[in-house]
């Protein structure tokens, strides 16, 4: 099935193509003409993620999907959520993604241990984190949703050199000893939050497949 995937990250996109498998032709907006930038400018995952779909659909009638994914960090309130991307900037620059982070994790903590000094007891929320992923796939114009989480949580210091995004200092709950940039990619795809959605597309698909055969 060739469908059009609504990224132009080369990391999502070879993520995509090895969780899907040989039974889709994955290409993306530009192999389609679509050079512009694609916006998003809801305010939740399913927002985005529905805006992004609907923007191929409208363009060129494609069967098409798109991904919008969140860091959730407990301390924070569940910042940067929406706004992971361009947490620091609209630059999508993740050092300076992850230097804000650790920098508002630590000024949290110091605010939490503070509290307790004067006897003010708040609640112990860690380093608790997950990246939350929500796919809408629009086959034949018909929208379909699709969501995956992994569950982990923020070292204090970047580790790795793998992967990408804020994979250098999110600890997975699968290797509590490593960061998603000290693991495979193998091993990163099958506990991903953007890998079990799309394996969770990709079932649907195949179900549906069958069902239309039968």
């Amino acid at each position: 099935m060739k469908i059009v995937f609504a990224t132009g990250n080369g990391g999502k996109l070879r993520e995509a193509r090895e969780i899907l498998g040989r039974g889709f032709e994955l290409v993306t907006p530009a192999d389609m003409g679509i050079t512009e930038e694609i916006p998003e400018t809801g305010n939740s995952l399913t927002a985005n993620s529905r805006q992004k779909a609907e923007y191929i659909w409208n363009k060129c009638g494609c069967n098409c999907f798109s991904d919008d994914s969140g860091l959730e960090v407990d301390i924070l309130g569940g910042a940067p959520g929406v706004h992971t991307a361009r947490y620091a900037g609209d630059d999508k620059d993740f050092n300076k993604n992850i230097d804000l982070l650790l920098q508002n994790i630590a000024i949290r903590e110091m605010e939490a241990s503070m509290a307790a000094s004067y006897g003010i007891s708040l609640k112990k929320l860690g380093r608790r984190a997950r990246f939350r992923c929500v796919v809408t796939l629009i086959l034949d114009g018909e929208k379909h949703y699709f969501e995956g989480t992994l569950e982990g949580k923020i070292a204090h210091t970047r580790s790795g050199n793998g992967g990408f995004g804020y994979d250098p200092v999110f600890i997975p709950d699968e290797y509590p000893d490593k960061t998603l940039s000290e693991i495979s990619e193998d091993e990163k795809n099958a506990i991903s939050h953007r890998g079990k959605a799309l394996r969770a597309m990709a079932e649907w698909l195949a179900a549906s497949q069958e069902a239309s055969q039968a």
